[in-house]
């Protein structure tokens, strides 16, 4: 096993080079927190075979987390799943058929015993982050890297909150039209 097989947390499995796309944010999330990665193509139904082997030989590369994005029948994450004890992250691609909700419940639907963790239609980022939560409950670093983003985040958010709310709020009160329903800002501790 070569050196950078064994540094390989999260390996990342599409059903067709064509889910790219969908992937490549999931790719700059484990970049931006330096979680070394792999990118693999394989079928459920085209080759089955080197999925299943694929699967079985996970751990003895080092791996800790599968990421699988499948469209359609969606079968690529269980598949995985049953022939793996490692977790696997399911990322539904989106379709012409149904937007991707074809795909979501193919994966969210697994039979009990063989779990799979499903993020939200083409949503990698997620399940980037998904994996990588799981890598930091065995890694400091990573969990403070995630703190760090998170409150990065948080202190965004209340930006945009006093930004919007902060800021001439009389003389937009008077622009806005009065419905019966008030929204009513988050207090920020004042």
């Amino acid at each position: 096993m070569s050196d950078q097989n064994k540094n390989t947390l999260v390996s990342i499995v599409m059903g067709s080079v064509s889910d790219w796309d969908a992937i490549r944010s999931g790719c700059e999330t484990l970049i931006q927190y330096d979680v070394k990665y792999d990118i693999n193509v394989l079928s459920a139904h085209r080759n089955p075979i080197a999925t299943h082997e694929y699967a079985v030989n996970a751990d003895k590369r080092g791996v800790k987390v599968i990421i699988a994005a499948a469209g359609g029948a969606a079968h690529l994450p269980g598949v995985i799943a049953a022939s793996t004890i490692i977790p696997v992250i399911g990322v539904p691609i989106k379709t012409s058929l149904a937007g991707g909700l074809d795909s979501m419940l193919s994966i969210v639907q697994m039979p009990k015993g063989v779990s799979v963790a499903t993020v939200g239609v083409n949503n990698s980022t997620n399940a980037a982050l998904l994996a990588i939560q799981m890598l930091a409950l065995n890694d400091e670093d990573l969990r403070e890297k995630i703190i760090i983003e998170r409150n990065k985040k948080e202190q965004d958010a209340q930006m945009f909150n006093y930004e919007w709310y902060g800021k001439d709020l009389e003389k937009r009160e008077k622009n806005i039209s009065r419905s019966d329903k008030v929204f009513e800002p988050y207090s920020l501790g004042e």
